[in-house]
């Protein structure tokens, strides 16, 4: 059995949607959302799914005590969905090629640290590029620099701005995330 804990920052519309795809599968089991923000929206739908979720604080929660709450919940993997900082050397260490990361641009462009969100849809449409999507790929200790498992693109439109572009890009979001992670865990790609 693959035990998922979900790292996030913000609303978790991405973490929901992960939950909700592998609600009933045979093999794969979300087991806890853990957020570095004690206000953000993600804990209330922990809740509401039913799902353990547990705060910390990312500037004085040490590594050894988030490794220790993985182990006591005999986590395989770590899926990050809008989660915004770096993952510890500690973490990435214990969990070798078992960190997947989301991000909502066609990495290595518009990727690294500030990267996030709305920032990027704007920075790619300040940039008139032609084309923007997602990129799944594995953690290591710099932001957005591991293996890519994964990539999908959408033209940007010549009548798009950050709303409409972001609103894009989350549709494949919600499409192709939870399939690259069954996917990668059950060794078919």
């Amino acid at each position: 059995m693959y035990r998922l804990a979900l790292f996030a920052s913000g609303s978790g519309t991405n973490v929901q949607n992960i939950c909700e795809y592998f609600k009933n599968h045979s093999s794969i089991k979300p087991k806890i959302i853990y957020s570095d923000r004690k206000d953000a929206h993600v804990l209330e739908r922990a809740s509401n799914l039913g799902i353990q979720s547990e705060y910390f604080n990312y500037n004085s929660t040490p590594a050894s005590k988030l490794i220790n709450s993985l182990r006591a919940n005999k986590i395989s993997h770590i899926i990050l969905a809008g989660y915004l900082r770096l993952i510890p050397n500690k973490i990435i260490k214990e969990f070798p090629n078992k960190i997947l990361n989301i991000h909502p641009a066609l990495l290595p462009k518009f990727g690294g640290k500030g990267y996030y969100g709305d920032y990027v849809h704007k920075s790619v449409i300040d940039s008139k590029e032609k084309k923007s999507g997602i990129t799944i790929h594995l953690v290591n200790e710099k932001y957005d620099d591991g293996r890519i498992l994964f990539q999908k693109s959408i033209a940007v439109m010549s009548d798009d701005d950050v709303a409409s572009l972001s609103s894009r890009i989350h549709q494949l979001e919600y499409k192709y995330y939870p399939q690259i992670i069954e996917k990668y865990l059950l060794n078919q790609l």
